[in-house]
């Protein structure tokens, strides 16, 4: 999916909405645990009751990966189903993986390629030769961690350097790298406040947000300070949304809850 896809879908749904599907077997429906792939049904039915609404799902892969081989099967099912059936919505393996060289090619195929994402998250801290591997696979988006929800955020990323705050610098130098505008980043909505200072160093870029609803970021605050002319942002609730109720109800309670939120992004973009 190229950006201007993505632009046309936020303004076709009027919504910049992107859901998390971390899933935890021990916070799903218990009645789903007697399914032959519990995880996958459970994402099936937060998908189909809730792709009108969204432009973009995000699954966190250590949610997969903690169920081994299985788990992996899910997430592959998962993904497929999305294409298949819903081949307008951004993918976004949120992986935050990061390495030198080849081990960073074969993570990018991995995701683009095997699994057919159409993005994954990575993280910066070994520069530009572990980034630069995502970024050669055309119309793939490698989504970069820039300043994170988490409290641990304040131990490096905005220590001050020669002047200058960590995460500005890596921001800045990141638009050197080759293919470049494939870069998204991360920007925590617990962090709304820093976001004018990031527009003014990629004003153009896509910000994926995450920290909405159960972090207590605020929909509001993220878009007064990050929102560019073509929106710039993906919004990202997860248990907020996934985990409405753990009853037989849970995907219609999915769906009344990113509605919520779809609703308010449709007043903002108006």
């Amino acid at each position: 999916m190229t950006t201007q896809q993505l632009v046309s879908e936020i303004k076709r749904k009027n919504s910049f909405l992107c859901i998390g599907l971390d899933v935890d077997l021990d916070k799903i429906p218990s009645h789903l645990l007697k399914e032959e792939d519990p995880i996958f049904a459970f994402n099936k039915a937060i998908i189909d009751a809730t792709h009108h609404l969204c432009v973009a799902y995000k699954p966190n892969t250590a949610f997969y990966e903690a169920y081994g081989i299985k788990g992996w099967q899910a997430l592959e099912k998962t993904i497929q189903y999305i294409n298949d059936k819903h081949p307008e919505i951004f993918t976004i393996a949120d992986a935050k993986r990061g390495d030198i060289g080849n081990t960073s090619t074969m993570y990018a195929k991995a995701f683009f390629n095997d699994l057919a994402f159409d993005s994954v998250t990575v993280a910066p801290y070994m520069g530009k030769d572990s980034v630069e591997p995502f970024l050669a696979f055309e119309d793939k988006h490698t989504i970069m961690l820039a300043l994170t929800s988490n409290q641990g955020a304040f131990d490096f990323q905005t220590k001050n350097v020669d002047g200058i705050e960590l995460y500005k610098q890596v921001l800045e130098t990141s638009k050197s790298w080759n293919n470049a505008e494939n870069l998204m980043y991360v920007v925590g909505a617990t962090k709304a406040e820093f976001l004018a200072d990031i527009r003014t160093i990629i004003p153009n870029s896509f910000l994926l947000v995450p920290g909405v609803g159960a972090q207590g970021g605020n929909l509001q605050d993220v878009c007064k300070y990050g929102m560019n002319d073509t929106v710039g942002l993906l919004i990202n609730s997860s248990r907020g949304i996934i985990y409405a109720s753990n009853e037989k109800d849970f995907a219609e309670a999915a769906a009344k809850k990113a509605e919520e939120l779809q609703t308010q992004m449709k007043d903002i973009l108006n």
